[in-house]
């Protein structure tokens, strides 16, 4: 038995994430979700045009996005405080005068 799988959802050519095949943004049913409070069924019962899968597709992409962005952020932030660490002067005259005695 061999099973297939649809991507649920594409960047437009704008790349911004919508579901496929049609022109719904991640965005709109996240919204949904946040601003509303609706669960994926209501947003179903509200939007018919947009299957189950879609919808939880869109909230699944949604929430691995912001964990990626969060990463990213800490990642940033870290990269930051080593490049300030290295550029400190006293710092690099001890490391300097380590690497001579040697």
């Amino acid at each position: 038995m061999t099973a297939t799988f649809a991507t649920q959802i594409e960047l437009d050519g704008d790349r911004v994430p919508c579901i496929s095949n049609t022109k719904v943004k991640v965005t709109e049913v996240v919204l949904d979700k946040i601003a509303c409070g609706w669960s994926p069924e209501e947003i179903h019962f509200r939007h018919p045009h947009l299957s189950l899968a879609q919808i939880y597709a869109a909230l699944n992409y949604y929430e691995k996005q912001a964990a990626l962005d969060a990463q990213i952020r800490k990642g940033l932030a870290d990269s930051e405080s080593a490049k300030a660490a290295l550029s400190d002067v006293p710092f690099r005259r001890r490391l300097t005068a380590l690497k001579h005695s040697h």
